[in-house]
């Protein structure tokens, strides 16, 4: 029996994040109290009319398998937030429903990239955007963004990166690693971009609930995007239900018919229990997760203030869940080694995003372990 197996397995890594996260979970198995900032799985326990909703599913005996596209209460939810919150009026039989926004990003870039096709990634983007377009056969250029242009891709730099050979170009705001939110000013270049090159756009907008700074607008509320955009969101990050596994994803019919065959021959659905919850989410009380963005934000400015006193210049993240910390010239690899092992502090390297010499620290603990945390890299730095 041969070993040579397809392509992509020889071009994709395992993920970094996850490896940093299984190594603190061991850790915390053999009783070592970790200081985890490497994982942006929010802290906080999912609120409790979320957590009713699907227990009721549940004691209601709805543990079948539901309607592959999703279940017709949370898509009409998803559309009427998409319609109103974000001004891209959705139908509900224009949502499709997966099994965490992760895998919607992968059904969108495998549905849209052909073998050989080009797409371009932001530079540092999330560490599972390129393994996503190799597994689909394409190839990667990578958009450089700049720490004094806040990691937004600028004007000139797009016009460097995409042309008339790009098949895709993904956004992500809130960015992860850098928390970067994109301005309409910035939205504009993006779009100018992609209709002057007839590209696609994947907007990846799983953070879009916890914004410090501005505000969250999508792409494909733009003249000219509608047609070529496929935004993606979920309920890990602003609802707190990481291990609910619910995303979604709208766009152009035809692409989610292509998405539809994918998900009938994979996944096939999202559990029905869990949807409830979703839908719960978006249909009940926003305070809750109000809150939870009160707090990132306090967490936020003491990551800011800790940093700035030690003389680190780190561009506070205006959203999302984590900063992009200069660690000057120190291998970011080694490092995050070396504190996890030595100090038992995870934090992820930024060589898998894209940027050496940074390291992604999440607000995904309290204040005082964010600042515990920092302490020691600031003292593995002097």
């Amino acid at each position: 029996m041969s070993q040579a197996f397809a392509p992509w397995v020889a071009a994709v890594e395992p993920s970094e994040t996850a490896r940093m996260a299984d190594i603190a979970a061991r850790l915390r198995d053999d009783g070592v109290d970790v200081i985890d900032l490497s994982t942006a799985d929010p802290d906080f326990a999912t609120p409790e009319h979320v957590r009713d909703a699907a227990t009721a599913a549940l004691d209601a005996g709805e543990t079948g398998y539901p309607p592959t596209p999703g279940t017709a209460e949370l898509r009409a939810a998803v559309a009427r937030k998409l319609s109103a919150e974000n001004d891209v009026p959705t139908d509900p039989e224009e949502v499709y429903v997966t099994p965490g926004s992760k895998y919607a990003l992968l059904e969108a870039i495998a549905t849209i990239v052909r073998p050989g096709d080009e797409v371009v990634v932001p530079d540092p983007a999330w560490v599972s955007y390129e393994p996503m377009v190799k597994i689909a056969g394409g190839s990667v250029r990578r958009l450089r963004t700049a720490r004094d242009d806040g990691f937004v891709p600028t004007a000139e730099g797009l016009a460097d990166a995409v042309d008339d050979d790009t098949r895709l170009l993904i956004l992500n705001t809130p960015a992860n690693p850098t928390g970067a939110v994109f301005s309409p000013a910035d939205l504009r270049a993006v779009r100018d971009a992609a209709v002057a090159h007839d590209c696609w756009v994947v907007a990846d907008e799983v953070y879009e609930r916890i914004v410090f700074d501005g505000e969250h607008r999508s792409v494909a509320a733009y003249p000219g995007m509608a047609a070529r955009t496929v935004t993606v969101g979920g309920f890990s990050k602003g609802y707190a239900m990481a291990g609910w596994r619910v995303g979604y994803l709208t766009g152009p019919p035809s692409l989610l018919d292509a998405v539809g065959r994918l998900q009938s021959h994979s996944v096939t659905s999202t559990a029905i229990f869990a949807q409830r919850g979703a839908a719960a989410a978006l249909d009940g009380p926003a305070e809750p997760f109000e809150r939870m963005v009160d707090a990132y934000e306090t967490r936020r400015d003491a990551l800011v203030d800790r940093l700035r006193d030690a003389g680190v210049d780190v561009h506070p993240p205006a959203g999302g869940l984590s900063a992009f910390v200069p660690v000057g010239g120190a291998d970011d690899v080694a490092l995050c080694e070396r504190l996890l092992e030595d100090d038992h502090v995870a934090l992820t390297p930024g060589t898998p995003f894209g940027r050496e010499g940074y390291v992604r620290v999440c607000l995904t603990a309290d204040r005082e372990r964010i600042v515990a945390g920092l302490d020691a890299l600031l003292d593995r730095l002097d």
